[in-house]
C-alpha cells in the first residue's frame, strides 16, 4: 500500500510538470499566433487547451483521493495541498492563453499589435514561456530558491505592462481606441500569466520550508 501510495505522489507530480509545459507551449503559440496574425495557430491554442483541463481533472481527482483515503501528514500532506493548488494556477495559465488567441481570432484578418509595439509584445511573451518553464523547474525539483527567483522575472513583466500602459495613456496614441483596448487586455493577460506564475513558486517554497512567502496580487482572470 505506501509503495502506491508514494507511486500516486510521484505522479500527482509528474502531471504537475506537464502542466506546465502545456502552459509554456500555449503561451509560446498564442503569442505567435498573435505576432503573425495566424488564425489557425490561435485556434490550435484554443482547442489544445482542452488537454490542460483534462490533465487537471485528472490530477485534481488523485490530489483529493490520496488527502482523503491515505490520511497524509507533515511533509507528504504539504506536498498534496501545495499541487491541488499549484494545479489550479497552471490551468488559469492555459486560460490565459487561450484569452490571448482569442483576441487573434476576433481581430483577425487584421494584426491585432500596432508595429511599434510588437516587440514590446514580443518579449511579454518570451517571459511568460519563460517563467512557465521555470515553474515546471522548481516543481520538479523542489528548490525553494530558485521557486523564489520567478518573482524576479515577474518584476521584468510587471515593467513592460507598465510600459504598455503608459504607451496606451500617451496623448500621442495614433492607433485608436480599438486597438488600445485589444492592447490593455492583452497586457493584463500576460501580467496575469506571470503573476500564477508567482505563486507556484510561492506553493513550492511553502512545500519545501513549511513557511509560505508574502502574496503578491493574484488575480483570477
Amino acid at each position: 500500500m505506501r509503495t502506491e501510495y508514494h507511486q500516486e505522489l510521484a505522479e500527482l507530480g509528474t502531471s504537475l510538470t506537464q502542466l506546465c509545459d502545456l502552459a509554456a507551449t500555449l503561451i509560446g503559440h498564442a503569442t505567435r499566433a498573435l505576432l503573425d496574425a495566424d488564425l489557425e495557430l490561435a485556434e490550435q491554442v484554443i482547442s489544445d487547451y482542452g488537454r490542460v483541463t483534462a490533465l487537471s481533472t485528472t490530477a485534481e481527482e488523485r490530489a483529493i483521493s490520496l488527502l482523503a483515503l491515505q490520511q497524509p501528514v507533515a511533509g507528504d500532506l504539504r506536498s498534496i495541498v501545495s499541487h491541488l493548488q499549484c494545479i489550479g494556477e497552471v490551468e488559469r495559465m492555459g486560460a490565459l492563453a487561450v484569452h490571448v488567441a482569442k483576441i487573434v481570432r476576433q481581430r483577425h484578418p487584421q494584426h491585432v499589435l500596432p508595429a511599434d509595439i510588437a516587440d514590446q509584445c514580443a518579449e511579454m511573451g518570451r517571459i511568460a514561456v519563460e517563467l512557465a518553464n521555470d515553474a515546471r523547474t522548481v516543481v520538479a525539483s523542489g528548490d525553494p530558491d530558485k521557486a523564489a527567483r520567478l518573482r524576479e522575472q515577474d518584476d521584468a513583466m510587471d515593467e513592460l505592462h507598465e510600459h504598455l500602459l503608459a504607451a496606451l495613456l500617451d496623448p500621442g496614441w495614433r492607433h485608436g481606441a480599438g486597438a488600445a483596448v485589444d492592447l490593455a487586455l492583452l497586457g493584463r493577460f500576460y501580467e496575469r500569466f506571470a503573476d500564477h506564475a508567482v505563486e507556484i513558486g510561492r506553493r513550492v517554497v511553502f512545500e519545501a520550508t513549511g513557511t509560505l512567502p508574502p502574496e503578491q496580487g493574484i488575480g483570477t482572470y
